[in-house]
């Protein structure tokens, strides 16, 4: 090759090298934009001098806030290296010789004070025992290093930072505890230092502890194995909220506060409102300038593959759990609508929605004991009269209520039914229900006194509880009143009965208006039909109302708890008009579900 030839090909190649080395350090130095990120490099750096103990001071001093950070690490030995050395960390040196703990290791930490003030002096004593002071200044290539005089040489590092940014100023002590809980949360734990900030403008002290989640931990989570490095997850199990988010962390330091504002992780399960906790992968590579992302490189490439068991393991365990809320939250929705449409059941006609039959369960438990004695009484041992009269007394408290159970004084009174369409001429039972303060029924002590308020009609034994309306021959809106007294209280009910010549035929060979058997209030399942009409439909096989849980308003109506109740009550109250008025007109239907939704909503509650 000719020497002309050579001569140009040497000049297309060569290495890259920094132009102006004052505008990189400038970069560099700018590219940090979190100013606690900035404060959290400078703990981080007395952690990684194996400090015990960190103070933190915000104050002002001769009118100028300050920021002030004292360690009792082992100090910094040689200042003009650091100065020197920018992008050329002693930490990465250390890290190749096998040191650990150790989180720095591009030698740009110390620049990030240009995001909190102007200016910076570090005080400290390293192996040689003497004191030595650095000063840097924002936008200026300068430093000076001093020694410093005094009686007795601090130990340790000092390090404040003057004339702090207007912006930064508003960074309460309590915002930089809060900061420093989670992101520094696992070296906090793992190395044991106590951090003290002492916030003297507003004359608070806040002790720095490790950020504690409030869900279950999981135990079961799968190995997770890498061969560049260990990745360490730490998660919980929490109620579904907003906040909760997976933080992403290298060697105990955060890097991300939420995983999924990373692409590939934006989706279930990572963005589930369900988890909230920690993965700590140690490889990966951070940006350098912000240590707030790292690089995607191979290293993010196979903390990727990594992850895919986890990843299932974690749908599974929320699935679970969804169901398992979901079933909660049925029996939970099941109970509140049984106990308003058995609250509804007193003001409606018994006898035309027979579903609401519902037997309590303590005459069942009375009926048993009974039976049981009488069984055994065949019995030679049943014949001892101290065992009979110990029998006796056994039933007798059985049979008498909890101390809880017993009502209180009268406070309110209904008649049953309050509403209450029948024939001209037609008969029509009514009761009176006394209750007191928590609605439970009295049984004694109280009278009655019945009366027809307006309209026309007879009442016989218009002073017992259980009375007989007479309808006359002519139709009409007839109001029946029933004054309830104990003692010197006195409650008013009303009953509204509309005497009609029009009615909605009945099955007579059962009483009632479908010709089913009176059964208990029927439960509810879910059937996913997603892009079917259909929102619920009664099947009487399984005495189970079925609900569509595809549907589009089942899908609104779930987005809250309370309108997903009235959702599932709405139709309830369809599937029991229909049921139990098969024959009846559309009009009718309508009438009687709206009939049926009123008194049932008044007593639902969220």
């Amino acid at each position: 090759m000719s020497k002309k030839k050579q001569a140009t090909t040497n000049s297309n190649s060569g290495k890259l090298k920094i132009g102006n080395n004052w505008n990189a350090i400038t970069i560099i130095a700018l590219s940090q934009n979190n100013p606690l990120k900035a404060i959290a490099e400078f703990v981080e750096n007395s952690i990684d001098a194996r400090a015990k103990t960190i103070t933190i001071i915000r104050g002002k001093k001769k009118g100028e806030t300050y920021l002030k950070i004292i360690d009792d690490g082992e100090g910094i030995d040689d200042f003009k290296y650091v100065a020197t050395h920018i992008g050329d960390s002693i930490k990465r040196k250390l890290k190749k010789h096998g040191a650990t703990g150790i989180q720095g290791e591009f030698g740009i930490g110390l620049l990030s004070f240009w995001t909190v003030g102007e200016e910076i002096n570090i005080t400290s004593t390293g192996k040689s025992g003497e004191a030595k002071r650095i000063k840097l200044v924002k936008n200026n290539p300068g430093f000076q290093i001093k020694d410093v005089n005094s009686l007795f040489s601090p130990t340790g590092t000092e390090l404040v930072i003057s004339s702090i940014l207007p912006g930064v100023k508003q960074l309460s002590g309590e915002k930089i505890q809060n900061y420093l809980a989670s992101e520094l949360r696992d070296r906090i734990s793992k190395t044991g230092v106590k951090i003290k900030i002492l916030d003297r403008t507003s004359r608070k002290e806040f002790l720095v502890e490790p950020r504690k989640f409030k869900g279950r931990l999981l135990h079961d989570i799968p190995e997770i194995k890498n061969p560049l490095g260990e990745i360490y997850c730490e998660l919980y199990l929490n109620e579904p909220l907003q906040e909760n988010q997976i933080g992403l962390y290298k060697l105990g330091t955060r890097v991300l506060p939420s995983l999924k504002t990373v692409e590939h992780f934006n989706c279930f399960p990572w963005d589930s409102p369900y988890l909230e906790g920690i993965i700590d992968a140690s490889f990966i590579q951070l940006t350098p300038g912000t240590r707030d992302g790292f690089i995607y490189d191979h290293a993010y490439e196979s903390f990727i593959i990594s992850l895919e068991p986890l990843k299932d393991f974690l749908i599974t365990i929320i699935n679970e759990q969804k169901k398992a809320e979901e079933d909660k939250a049925s029996k939970n929705i099941l109970k509140k609508i049984t106990k308003a449409l058995q609250e509804a059941f007193h003001h409606l006609p018994q006898e035309e929605y027979s579903w609401l039959q519902i037997k309590p369960g303590k005459k069942l438990e009375v009926v048993r004991s009974n039976k049981l004695i009488s069984d055994d009484s065949r019995k030679d041992t049943k014949t001892d009269p101290v065992y009979l009269a110990t029998e006796i007394d056994r039933i007798s408290d059985f049979d008498q209520k909890e101390f809880f159970e017993i009502p209180g004084p009268l406070y309110s009174a209904i008649i049953s039914p309050s509403s209450v369409i029948i024939g001209v001429g037609d008969k029509k039972k009514l009761k009176i229900i006394a209750r007191d303060k928590s609605k439970r029924q009295l049984d004694s002590g109280y009278s009655v006194k019945w009366y027809v308020e307006e309209g026309e009609g007879v009442i016989d034994n218009p002073e017992k509880e259980f009375v007989q309306f007479t309808a006359t021959d002519e139709p009409g809106i007839i109001s029946v009143g029933a004054i309830v007294t104990q003692d010197d209280r006195e409650c008013l009910a009303e009953c509204i009965i509309t005497v009609t010549k029009e009615l909605i035929n009945k099955d007579k060979s059962t009483g009632s208006s479908n010709g089913i058997s009176k059964k208990g209030l029927p439960g509810y399942t879910f059937q996913k039909a997603p892009g079917e009409l259909w929102r619920s439909r009664f099947d009487t096989a399984t005495s189970l109302i079925i609900i569509n849980n595809g549907h589009a308003d089942f899908i609104y109506a779930s987005k809250a708890k309370t309108r997903k109740l009235r959702y599932v009550a709405k139709l309830f109250t369809k599937e029991l008009v229909l049921s139990n008025f098969p024959e009846a007109s559309r009009g009718d239907l309508l009438e009687r579900m709206i009939e049926l939704q009123m008194y049932m909503e008044e007593n639902l509650r969220g």
